[in-house]
């Protein structure tokens, strides 16, 4: 597998960490992280950081 280095913000990264995390949180708090992962996509796409 080749790895790229690429230059994220920090609300880039948190996003992709919760959709990493999602399946394994879905059990304890799915809705929860829905609603972050959500909001944050919402945020990044309307330039709001």
């Amino acid at each position: 597998m080749k790895k790229i280095t690429l230059e994220l913000t920090e609300k880039e990264y948190d996003l992709i960490q919760a959709i990493r995390n999602y399946r394994k949180s879905f059990i304890f708090s799915g809705r929860e992280i829905e609603y972050y992962i959500e909001k944050t996509l919402t945020e990044l796409m309307d330039g709001i950081e």
